[in-house]
């Protein structure tokens, strides 16, 4: 790792810290903070800023203090369903595993929703029209919910076949099915919360997201125990207890999110006169997004492949499997918040016709990336055993989790720039590079040598274990060298 980058951050984010943008409130009166911590609190109480001008480090900062934490937010909502799960047995945590692979595509919808959204919202932010910008996150919202529910029945109605075709065995189906069900029948809530704190994150109002996911993950936290194990007034409903309370709990963050778009105070307000459908803005967006969404369901749904191929290894391999990536993404999501900072000061620079701050913008943010994810893969490798105990001591289980793992964790420095430079792409609207790229990665290269690892050559679950880490390596080293050329800088929004 970069030791002199890495020591460089407070450095480089430290630099006129004492200079306001022009937007930004009087200082407080009282002791004065250094000029890091002062931007922290800044960041996390949330104000009116001006991401255009400015010191890069600070903008950055600004931006990716509470994207870092909304993701982890998100990241325990991808935790906190398995650690209580895996108290039911290696059933019911492949059970959720199954559901998970099947979600990775509504994942991908919503990410690729969202992916749009943000490189428009950022766009008109950064050409000073909140009007436009208005506009765009409301015809966003419409799109998003429209599309949910035709998939939200669906997914209700085929659950029992979908769940066959994962390769569940009929114990996982018979414990597994309810939970599909609602978590499926549900997934307008995650489309629709991944779509609203989009809108927050493109217009730079990123507090309001974190505050958004923290309230809905304190909503899940609570309620998860209750309603699997049936504690105090609350049913008994096992592992479907799980899906309930995650529903649940992204349905009062959508709650919330609508709401604070229409408070005044913001980048962003929405009025009545918003509301009046806009086709050929849909259409915009559905085109921007339709992209994006073909990348993240290319990228997604080979997650689909790898579990299917972990699958036929037995329920063991399938629990350990799914509590490792579910670590590694508990990783991965904060990191994606210093991402998706790089792809708000992408597009509003590039809205503000300042494409070397957009670029400059990238190569920093990339460096703090590599420093955060650099020292949390050293972690997970060297701690990986600890981890894993607080999910699970199944002597079957525990072999496979802790390899997983390990394995991934490796190639976390590739992992950062990779994230980075990916997101900067969309951010800038060109979402058809990292989709091309993702394919050539995931579906030419990843699949079929984690197949040929597993299967042919003997390796098992190992094998699937280093396609991931191979394959996210060569996606980094391909995206950056692309980047390089500027391209994207030209990408009209």
């Amino acid at each position: 790792m970069p030791v002199d980058a890495c020591a460089g951050i407070n450095r480089d984010i430290g630099i006129h810290m004492s200079t306001s943008f022009e937007t930004a409130p009087p200082a407080e009166p009282g002791p004065r903070l250094p000029g890091f911590w002062a931007s922290v609190r800044e960041a996390l109480r949330g104000s009116e800023q001006d991401y255009t001008s400015g010191p890069v480090g600070r903008s950055i900062l600004l931006l990716a203090v509470p994207m870092v934490l909304e993701m982890a937010m998100e990241s325990i909502f991808a935790v906190t369903d398995i650690f209580f799960v895996s108290r039911l047995g290696a059933d019911a945590v492949a059970a959720v595993g199954l559901t998970e692979g099947l979600l990775s595509v509504i994942y991908a919808l919503a990410m690729g929703l969202a992916i749009g959204v943000t490189a428009v919202v950022a766009r008109r932010i950064g050409e000073k029209d909140p009007e436009a910008a208005a506009a765009s996150a409301v015809q966003g919202l419409a799109v998003a919910l429209g599309i949910s529910l035709v998939l939200g029945t669906a997914g209700v109605l085929l659950a029992p076949r979908l769940l066959a075709a994962m390769g569940a065995s009929p114990e996982v189906t018979a414990i597994g099915l309810g939970y599909t069900r609602v978590m499926l029948g549900g997934e307008a809530t995650i489309i629709l919360l991944f779509v609203a704190n989009a809108i927050f994150r493109g217009a730079g109002d990123a507090a309001i997201a974190m505050r958004v996911l923290w309230i809905a993950n304190g909503v899940n936290i609570l309620l998860g125990p209750c309603l699997i194990f049936g504690v105090g007034p609350f049913p008994e409903m096992g592992v479907t207890g799980a899906a309930v309370a995650t529903t649940i709990g992204r349905g009062t963050g959508v709650a919330l999110a609508l709401w604070q778009l229409t408070r005044p105070g913001r980048h962003i307000r929405v009025r009545r006169r918003h509301l009046v459908p806009n086709p050929a803005l849909m259409a915009r967006i559905v085109r921007l997004s339709g992209s994006a969404t073909v990348q993240m369901i290319i990228g997604m749904a080979s997650w689909v492949g790898l579990v299917r191929i972990v699958a036929t290894f037995g329920s063991a391999a399938l629990a350990g499997y799914t509590i490792g990536i579910r670590i590694v993404i508990f990783a991965l999501l904060p990191s994606m918040g210093l991402s998706n900072a790089a792809a708000t000061m992408v597009g509003q620079a590039l809205g503000a016709r300042k494409p070397e701050r957009a670029e400059e913008a990238v190569w920093k943010a990339g460096i703090y990336n590599l420093c955060f994810l650099g020292g949390v893969g050293l972690l997970f490798v060297l701690f990986a055993p600890l981890l894993v105990s607080a999910f699970t001591t199944d002597p079957a289980v525990v072999p496979h989790a802790v390899a997983c793992l390990r394995v991934v964790a490796a190639g976390f420095l590739f992992y950062a720039y990779g994230m980075v430079v990916t997101q900067s792409f969309n951010g800038a609207g060109d979402t058809w590079t990292p989709t091309v790229l993702n394919f050539v990665v995931f579906w030419l290269f990843e699949i079929p040598l984690a197949y040929l690892l597993a299967v042919p050559l003997g390796m098992g679950p190992m094998g699937v274990f280093l396609s991931i880490t191979l394959a996210f390596s060569i996606l980094a080293l391909a995206s950056t060298l692309i980047f390089r050329r500027g391209k994207w800088k030209t990408r009209m929004v």
